[in-house]
């Protein structure tokens, strides 16, 4: 059995959606109808999936998911939601959210968003996934050319010290770069970096 939480501030909704989940009959649905309350089942409860609204009066979505993301390390939090917006989509993935869907979406990839959540798996919405790859383009092109080869390198695994040597630069400059590379594409540490390079540039020259 799927244990959801189902985080939204309209009753009609509320009660539609649980209908829709639980007619599987493998998904168990607990409803909150603010933050506030989100947060606290969430801690009592630890669901298996939360799905979450992004606009709701007092404690929005995203920073609902953020209090319980900070509170819970495992929690799936997936976003369900009307909004398109790139700042809603980028800001709930920020916040900790590993999905994003729609609600107008068909009831069949709805329940298939909350099956694949359950199974540690990030299920996208196509729209809010453009957002996300529009977003990481223009952090790639927000780039100096230094900075891409710094980041280049990291992709071949190369220390710092090595970047350093290969570019003719000093190591505390190569932090410096990645400083502000971390910062620019949204990642904490060279192995996000890494993998972000490897999948959006080119090999570095040789």
């Amino acid at each position: 059995m799927i244990r959801v939480l189902l985080v939204d501030d309209h009753t009609l909704v509320r009660a539609g959606l649980k209908r829709l989940l639980e007619q599987t009959n493998e998904i168990e649905v607990t409803v909150a109808d603010s933050g506030e309350a989100a947060v606290a089942l969430d801690a009592e409860l630890r669901p298996d999936v939360v799905l979450m609204d992004v606009s709701m009066p007092g404690l929005s979505g995203i920073e609902t998911t953020r209090r319980i993301c900070a509170g819970r390390r495992d929690a799936s939090v997936v976003m369900l939601t009307a909004s398109t917006d790139r700042d809603d989509v980028i800001g709930s993935l920020d916040a900790g959210a590993i999905g994003y869907l729609i609600k107008d979406a068909e009831p069949a990839a709805l329940i298939e968003g909350v099956r694949a959540a359950a199974q540690g798996e990030a299920p996208l919405d196509a729209r809010a996934a453009k957002k996300v790859l529009d977003t990481r383009t223009s952090r790639a092109t927000s780039l100096t050319s230094r900075e891409t080869e710094v980041l280049n390198l990291i992709s071949d695994g190369l220390s710092n010290k090595a970047i350093a040597r290969r570019l003719g630069i000093s190591e505390k400059t190569v932090k410096s770069h990645l400083t502000r590379v971390f910062a620019e594409l949204g990642v904490s540490d060279r192995t996000q970096a890494a993998l972000w390079a490897r999948e959006h540039l080119g090999p570095a020259d040789t």
